[in-house]
């Protein structure tokens, strides 16, 4: 059980506990939560209602609740840890794992990894992913270790991907505004369609040779798969894409890889940003091409998404 304290600084001198909460980053589903299935909250050790007054100076205290069961079974799976506080942990997917399990997939998940390394530790808790990526695609995944972090992780999260396309794009920066839409000859393809949903991704070019492109791209809406049919539609598919028109000769794989997350770390909001070199079979195939894969590609991504 994880207890949060919040001071009570002089601008919110006079306001009614549960509007306090609220300043303070704490979800209207949070504060229920803590009513209705936890121990309440104390205004200097004192149990005290939301529609109760604080004053400047005063602290307030409460006990997070346990979370929930979980149907989300313990096993071994896969993957690293690359950052990890009280609120959140940053997790290292390979290509290959899912995040979450599905009907009929339910287990060999980042989710089955994360639970068997917490029952590891003697811990308990469950998979709260801010951030999801395709089971192909590799690199980080922000996830929330309690109720509390999980809307304020949401709300900041920002991510890098590189994504390693088909032929030959003008170095420097673009932007693809285009809708998507379901693709009606597949149940998960997607298709860049009037009909779609509103969808942005910008990218740079960080270099070309041997007949491919390395990019750095940054979605701004989150749609399934948009980073991957944004750049087909652009005539530029990602190397090992077979869905959407990439060839699997140089890799096996969407060559798709969240590199950098940028987000604030909840209670105090301070800037957190983690970086995630190539994997191996993506390293390899920029390495064909001629392109940087090593220290001069994590030296180009420092400007990216910088932590202040």
């Amino acid at each position: 059980m994880q207890r949060l304290t919040f001071p009570v600084p002089p601008d919110c001198d006079g306001m009614r506990l549960g509007v306090f909460l609220r300043t303070r980053g704490v979800s209207a589903a949070c504060i229920k939560s803590v009513k209705y299935q936890g121990a309440g909250f104390f205004l200097q050790g004192r149990s005290v209602h939301t529609d109760e007054w604080v004053r400047a100076g005063q602290r307030i205290t409460f006990d997070l609740p346990p979370d929930p069961p979980t149907d989300v079974q313990p096993e071994p799976v896969a993957f690293s840890v690359a950052y990890e506080d009280d609120f959140a942990a940053v997790l290292d997917k390979p290509a290959g794992v899912a995040v979450h399990p599905t009907l009929n997939h339910t287990g060999g998940t980042l989710a089955n990894g994360w639970l068997n390394l917490l029952q590891s530790r003697g811990e308990t808790g469950v998979f709260r992913p801010v951030n999801r990526i395709d089971k192909n695609t590799s690199g980080l995944v922000l996830c929330a270790k309690n109720a509390y972090a999980a809307p304020l992780l949401s709300k900041s999260a920002q991510k890098c991907y590189l994504a390693l396309v088909q032929g030959i794009m003008p170095p420097g920066p673009g932007r693809v505004d285009a809708p998507i839409a379901r693709r009606g000859d597949s149940i998960i393809g997607r298709c860049v369609d009037p009909s779609g949903k509103p969808s942005v991704t910008e990218y740079t070019v960080l270099g070309s040779g041997g007949g491919h492109s390395l990019l750095a791209c940054t979605p701004v809406t989150g749609r399934t798969h948009q980073i991957r049919v944004h750049l087909s539609w652009l005539g530029h598919p990602l190397a090992g894409d077979d869905l959407y028109g990439g060839e699997t000769a140089l890799i096996s794989r969407h060559a798709l890889h969240c590199a950098v997350l940028r987000f604030d770390c909840p209670p105090d909001g301070q800037h957190r940003r983690v970086v995630s070199p190539l994997p191996a079979d993506f390293a390899a195939a920029c390495d064909v091409c001629g392109l940087p894969a090593g220290d001069e590609l994590m030296l180009m991504l420092s400007s990216i998404l910088p932590p202040g």
